[in-house]
């Protein structure tokens, strides 16, 4: 047949050959492409080999990545460089340079990078609270804390509230009538119900089906939103997309407590009053109606979103660090004794405390802290981007590198804490037992992305804590040692545990 047919078989030859040499010259271009675009420019920060296309994604730590990158400080320094797929980020270790970054240059590195996640979350609108950048960023925020300091802080009746909600919590822990229980759940439940009385204007009741799921939802998002997942997520988004996996649980339960919000969303419309809001919706809603032709992300779907992001920060944070506060003083049994003899000194047992006796407790007040340090609730922090070329450390930062501060690395900084492996209230106590302010303390982060409802957050944690041991007494199952290692997402969370609440 060949000997039939000689040109066409060498045409055929021909056309393979060529084909097989330019499908390698693309390659070839494509490869030189990726390697000259990721050039690093002179004195840009060091850090551990990468692969081609992949980076460093298999490298990172995925129980503990904050452990894992404040290890990586101790190689590389301070400011050091990781590839997450294509894209580089520079992480920022220890106190002095978090400061730099957050701080001192607040300005330069204020705005969010690019993320596939966050956009896919937010379908591309204004971006909420914490995911907008630039004006609509400024005016929300100033927007938050206004609302927040009117139905939170600046409301005598919010105190009244977050004692009221206390007693729930201590009515359904007292219904375990001595039995072993987890205490994370009824925890959530209180504080989230904080944060619902000042954007919903209500609680619910803790058997609430609507409720529970909301809570589920949250705790899945802060648990996937700091993953492995949401980096793999942000670093192959073409590919991830299309595939199945827990990433998808990150979508699913947003949409879920969209659904949740935007019903709320339309109750509060039913009888809005322009002239007496309620809430931080209602408030949002009159907003809109002078700001319609604006472009300062107050419209419905902004607003849903806000709401995502003020239950995200209002809940998880403030839940996880009393579930720590509760590991804690089990395994320091002595420290819980030093702690109920002040409560029982400053405040009784009978009469609810009130924040007017926190300077009177500064024990107290320094094991909470102590609490913050070690619970290390937000391990990392929300990426920032570089407005313009800087440097940090010596190195430099060209315009648009992402940025992250570490946070653990500040709260466990060996230059800053006498002991920062161990949990010692004595880290916020001066020789005459008198509270102390450290400038190392960073569980809320610093600068102009510093935690808006951190007034609200320190309120909730001193009610809810001295409540909490001025009616109970904390232990676990004899022979179990209770685990500070956690589960780390957005946010760390412990493992799952059991405690007694004995009455006091």
């Amino acid at each position: 047949m060949f000997f039939l047919y000689p040109a066409l078989w060498l045409y055929i030859f021909c056309q393979w050959f060529t084909l097989r040499w330019t499908l390698f010259f693309i390659l070839a271009v494509l490869f030189m492409v990726y390697f000259l675009n990721k050039k690093d420019p002179p004195s840009f920060p060091p850090g551990p080999p990468a692969l081609p296309i992949l980076g460093n994604i298999f490298s990172i730590e995925s129980k503990q990545p904050h452990i894992y990158l404040t290890k990586l400080a101790d190689v590389y320094g301070n400011v050091f460089c990781i590839r997450l797929g294509r894209h580089k980020t520079v992480f920022v270790s220890g106190w002095k340079m978090v400061k730099e970054a957050l701080v001192t240059q607040a300005d330069n590195f204020v705005d969010r990078p690019y993320s596939p996640m966050v956009t896919r979350i937010y379908s591309g609108n204004s971006g909420g609270l914490f995911f907008s950048n630039g004006k609509v960023w400024r005016r929300q925020r100033r927007f938050a804390v206004a609302t927040l300091r009117t139905f939170g802080l600046a409301k005598s009746s919010m105190e009244q509230s977050i004692c009221e909600e206390s007693r729930h919590l201590q009515e359904a822990m007292k219904k375990e009538e001595g039995e072993p229980f987890d205490p994370a759940p009824l925890l959530n439940n209180a504080v989230s119900n904080i944060i619902c009385r000042i954007v919903f204007g209500r609680r619910f009741n803790y058997d609430d089906h609507n409720f529970q799921s909301m809570l589920k939802n949250l705790t899945d998002m802060a648990y996937l939103e700091g993953s492995i997942w949401a980096l793999l997520y942000d670093a192959f988004p073409a590919l991830m997309q299309r595939l199945p996996g827990p990433h998808n649980g990150i979508f699913s339960s947003s949409k879920s407590l969209e659904t949740s919000i935007r019903k709320e969303i339309e109750r509060h419309k039913l009888d809005l009053d322009p002239s007496n809001p309620r809430d931080y919706i209602d408030q949002f809603l009159v907003e809109e109606r002078h700001n319609r032709n604006s472009d300062m992300g107050f419209e419905e779907e902004n607003l849903v979103l806000c709401c995502l992001d003020l239950f995200l920060a209002g809940s998880e944070t403030t839940s996880k660090t009393l579930q720590w506060g509760l590991i804690y003083l089990i395994k320091n049994p002595l420290i819980q004794d030093k702690v109920q003899a002040e409560i029982d000194r400053v405040i009784g047992q009978t009469r609810q405390p009130s924040m007017a006796d926190r300077p009177c407790m500064p024990y107290t007040d320094a094991v909470i802290h102590e609490i913050q340090r070690m619970g290390n609730i937000v391990p990392l922090n929300g990426l920032r981007m570089a407005a313009r070329d800087t440097t940090l450390g010596g190195y430099f930062i060209p315009k648009g590198t992402s940025v992250m501060p570490n946070l653990t690395s500040v709260l466990f900084d060996k230059s800053e804490w006498e002991t920062p492996d161990t949990f010692n209230p004595e880290h916020f106590l001066d020789a005459d037992g008198k509270l102390v302010r450290k400038e190392a303390f960073l569980p809320f982060s610093a600068g102009k992305r510093a935690c808006l409802g951190e007034g609200l957050a320190r309120m909730e944690m001193f009610l809810f804590f001295v409540s909490l041991l001025q009616t109970f007494h904390f232990s676990t199952l004899d022979g179990v040692e209770l685990s500070t290692e956690g589960i780390t997402g957005a946010t760390r969370t412990p493992y799952p545990f059991k405690i007694f609440a004995k009455s006091r």
